[in-house]
């Protein structure tokens, strides 16, 4: 099945129109996380996208409207592409964002190279969950089984005692943009086992939501699996994890991905600290 635009697209768009000013511009800009907007008529139609870039060229001309300034069109899809076509039209003009709109030309939606992302990620092999069932097969000699669905956060038992401030505001951050990547779970009668996931699910429950999706493993003998203990099991219960607010989150130091990157970038500074000369 062909995964279209509308699948991924964010409906709710920042948008200026051509009558904004490059000042009123500039002051939404900067209480925005985006690097430029679309740009509409007064009937909703895009006429062109303003970016950060032509912003500042135009800064000491605050009182001049985007009319004046933005080249007229820009490039746009419709809700019914396909998402890896959008790809690779944004890919091809290194593009960060490609506006959507409907038959009649009105902006319906936009697509970031987030999104695209994300579609990707979203539609990845499960590596995870083979890896698990494989695992938990030669371990405990039990035939398992993983489908994806919904579970209930309220009810899951973590396996992991600690998660970094950081990246759960970056999980935080996925979420609000739609990013569901599955979490991991292992279903054990009325038992859901977090495996993997702990910053994704603690992020959701903080958004107020009731549901995760997962690839949720089962065993296909659950009678004998009742009576197994998993050696994450003995885990949780070593370090007194029953639900999630028995998981603390370190506020004094980096997620290990963050440090990795950050003792990179030192390795990278010539010895007098200056900047090398070629690094983007």
């Amino acid at each position: 099945m062909t995964v279209k635009v509308r699948d991924y697209m964010v409906l709710e768009v920042e948008h200026l129109t051509s009558r904004t000013t490059v000042g009123e511009a500039v002051e939404r800009l900067m209480k925005s996380r985006h690097h430029g907007f679309p740009v509409t008529d007064s009937d909703g139609r895009l006429v062109g996208f303003v970016s950060a870039k032509e912003l500042l060229r135009n800064i000491r001309e605050r009182s001049k409207t985007l009319a004046e300034i933005i080249r007229p069109g820009t490039y746009t899809a419709s809700p019914e592409m396909a998402i890896d076509d959008v790809a690779r039209v944004m890919f091809r003009f290194g593009l960060r964002d490609l506006p959507i709109t409907d038959e009649d030309g009105r902006l319906c939606g936009i697509v970031s190279n987030l999104d695209i992302v994300r579609s990707h990620f979203e539609r990845a092999s499960p590596a995870k969950a083979d890896a698990l069932k494989t695992l938990l097969t030669e371990r405990y000699d039990l035939p398992f089984a993983y489908r994806r669905g919904l579970v209930p956060i309220s009810r899951l038992t973590p396996t992991q005692w600690k998660v970094f401030e950081d990246e759960l505001e970056g999980r935080r951050y996925e979420l609000e943009r739609g990013f569901a990547e599955p979490v991991l779970v292992v279903q054990k009668g009325e038992q859901w086992i977090l495996i993997d996931g702990h910053h994704r699910a603690l992020a959701a429950r903080e958004m107020g939501l009731a549901q995760l999706q997962a690839f949720i493993l089962t065993c296909e003998r659950p009678g004998e699996f009742a009576r197994t203990e998993l050696g994450l099991e003995r885990i949780a219960r070593d370090h007194g994890l029953r639900t999630l607010d028995d998981i603390e989150i370190d506020r004094s130091a980096h997620h290990p991905l963050l440090e990795v990157t950050t003792q990179l970038l030192r390795r990278l500074e010539p010895a007098d600290g200056a900047p090398e000369s070629g690094r983007s």
